[in-house]
């Protein structure tokens, strides 16, 4: 069978066309870096921060709102377990806001704050009746942009990720998460109760129930309810 001359040539120049579109397609994935999987490139990551107030200084020293604030400032600094709350007073040579200083550390010892976890400290400041601060170093959760990412959603020939994929999910956990220091590591476990554990054991082994008592019902309530 013979084959016409001029198809025999369009079928050639076809699968050379063909052939360059594939080569060309490989060489553009082949020149890009490999884009990263969604996990790894939006990893869950923490960003140091600062949790600080600021209280003016009045000569009848701390109003009703101060003590509120400093109260709330020792029960977020109790939630966060580390570091140390620092008291700054402004540099100069005004009693009364030294005295406010020494105020502020009183009171959060009184609301928990251990003796030894404050420190004061002095700043140079425009006025000598600047507010004197209270604050700590704290960690916070880093939430990424995903508004300034680049979405190419073209057509490509692979079956990676686009650019901004992930990015919503890990920027919605990273702002709903309590305690940005579980995304450091897990936290330790407390001991196991091995007390009563060696009571369950005791009674399995003598062949006696190990389960614990119910109590008796009573008209369909159980009889140690508070009424």
């Amino acid at each position: 069978m013979r084959i016409p001359v001029k198809r025999a040539l369009t079928s050639a120049v076809l699968v050379l066309v063909a052939g360059l579109a594939v080569s060309g397609c490989a060489s553009l994935e082949g020149d890009a870096p490999a884009p990263m999987t969604p996990l790894s490139r939006y990893a869950l990551q923490v960003e140091p921060g600062l949790d600080r107030i600021a209280l003016a200084v009045h000569d009848q020293g701390l109003s009703s709102n101060q003590h509120a604030a400093l109260r709330d400032l020792a029960a977020r600094y109790g939630a966060s377990g580390s570091g140390h709350v620092r008291i700054e007073s402004p540099a100069g040579d005004d009693p009364v806001a030294v005295q406010q200083a020494y105020a502020v550390r009183s009171f959060l010892q009184s609301a928990g704050v251990p003796e030894d976890r404050i420190q004061m400290a002095a700043y140079n400041a425009p006025d000598p009746r600047a507010p004197v601060l209270a604050g700590f170093e704290t960690i916070r959760a880093q939430v990424p942009d995903c508004s300034a990412e680049v979405r190419n959603m073209g057509g490509r020939a692979s079956n990676q990720s686009s650019g901004g994929f992930g990015c919503a999910i890990n920027a919605n956990m990273a702002a709903q998460i309590a305690d940005p220091r579980d995304i450091l590591g897990a936290r330790p476990m407390t001991p196991a109760d091995s007390g009563r554990a060696a009571v369950v054991f005791a009674n399995y082994r003598q062949g006696e129930i190990s389960s614990t008592p119910q109590e008796p019902l009573v008209k369909g309530r159980i009889s140690g309810a508070v009424e």
